[in-house]
Order: structure tokens, then sequence, then C-alpha cells
């Protein structure tokens, strides 16, 4: 069953135990990201960050998109200070900063904001026939939520430069190709691709996914000792788990171990 948000902008769904699917639900226009979508969306998220019984998160739009970009309706004679005081940016932290790995499954277009919105993702899933780039120079202005910055740190400074500086849009092998989505698949498989991912992960003792997240986005950005010491100190950490005896000893037993968060 299938959780409206926010007059249905955003859905939320359980297709199945511990996976969670958020989809934006903007159709008309292309999922475009509106204010009332990015608040929908970071409300679907910050409700599922504590919720235990989700392991795994997928993100995703429809067949035609991911999301299209920012709705320019709500650009076009905004001021810097409105722009500003919308503080906009708290809506994709809500995306970026859930515990849990967040799957884009990415079907047609994934542009601008919305590329922005899939890199705050941990796996990106695309479709053969999706676009993706960052085209706001196109319309006098540049990315403003990450499509400068993580957009560089995935796959580095002259492919960033190009993106951004040309506005135009790649497909889904180019980006594979320079790092920028994590896996291609037919068009038809994509959803499907990624609930499958999210279901082997749910499968995985979620202390040690989350850890895992945690060190790879925090380690990043830090120096190589400062990163490799908390990539220690979580090691050691999820040794005092019930999960780790949980799954040592059924890899001795030769049978599934059954985590349980604990």
């Amino acid at each position: 069953m299938a959780m409206a948000t926010d007059k249905q902008l955003v859905l939320v769904e359980r297709p199945e135990e511990g996976v969670a699917l958020v989809r934006i639900n903007r159709p008309e226009a292309r999922n475009a990201l509106n204010m009332a979508t990015r608040k929908a969306l970071a409300a679907a998220f910050l409700d599922l960050h504590d919720d235990e019984s989700v392991r795994a998160i997928v993100l995703t739009g429809d067949d035609q998109a991911f999301a299209a970009g920012a709705d320019l309706k709500e650009f076009i004679d905004a001021t810097a200070i409105e722009v500003l005081k919308r503080r906009s940016e708290r809506y994709f932290q809500a995306v970026s900063r859930a515990p849990q790995p967040v799957i884009a499954a990415i079907s047609g277009y994934a542009l601008g904001g919305g590329l922005e919105l899939a890199m705050c993702c941990d796996i990106l899933i695309a479709g053969e026939g999706a676009q993706l780039g960052q085209p706001e120079i196109r319309v006098g202005i540049i990315p403003g939520a990450g499509g400068t910055q993580r957009l560089t740190r995935a796959i580095g400074k002259f492919q960033a430069m190009r993106l951004c500086l040309t506005g135009r849009p790649i497909g889904a092998a180019e980006a594979l190709q320079m790092g920028l989505v994590s896996q291609v698949v037919p068009d038809a498989e994509v959803l499907e691709t990624a609930l499958k991912t999210a279901r082997d992960i749910a499968r995985m003792p979620p202390l040690a996914a989350q850890a895992i997240k945690e060190a790879i986005v925090l380690g990043q950005d830090a120096s190589l000792e400062a990163a490799l010491t908390l990539e220690r100190k979580s090691f050691q950490v999820v040794f005092s788990s019930q999960d780790k005896r949980e799954g040592m000893q059924a890899f001795f037993d030769k049978r599934r171990p059954e985590f349980k968060g604990e």
C-alpha cells in the first residue's frame, strides 16, 4: 500500500520487508522539483530516518523522468534574497543524510536539480535511455544544490567543467564510463534492479551497512589518515553487535544469517 504525502507529490510504498520506495509524483511536469515537492520529499525521508524496519530506500520518478530539474516558474521572478530565504538546501539534506543506503532508480531525465538530487543518493542505477546533466547555464544561472561540488567529487574537475559549462546532457553509457552512475540496465528493468539491490542490502546487517555508508561519505572529504581512523573505529564498534556473532556463526553453520540490527 502507498502512503501519500503533500497532495500526492511524493508517494511512499513498502514493496517488501526492509525496503521503502519513495516516488516523485509530478508526471505532468516531468517531476520538476518545485518547493512543495522538495518539502514533501524531505518529509518522507525524515519519517524514514528513524524507522528501524527500513534498511534500504529506493528513490525514483517515473518512466519519463527521474526529475527533469527545478521548476523554473518559481525562479523566473525570484530575487537573490527570496532564494536565500527559501533555504532549499535543507530538503535535499534530508535525502543525503538518511542513515540507510539510498538507491536512485533513474529513467528518462535527471537534469539540473534532478541530477543533484540523484547525487544525494548512494547508488545510482540508470536506464539505457536516461539523460543526465546540469543545464543551468543555459537559463542564466549555475547549479545550486551540489552540481558543481558533488559532481566534481564524482567525476573529476575536467568532466564536471564540461557538463556544467556546456549544459549538454550525456547518456547513461557515458555517465557509467565516467563514474557518475553505478550501473546501467535496460529501461524496463531500472526499478526492479534498484529494488533487487535494496532487497540485497536489506538482508545485510543494518548497523554494518550504516557504518559503511558513514565511513565512505564522511571519509571522502577527510585526509586519508583521518578517514582510516574513522573506518577503524567503526570496524571496532560493530564487533560489539549481536549481528557480528550471528553473521560469523551462520558462516560456519553454512546457513543464511538472520540479522536483527542489534
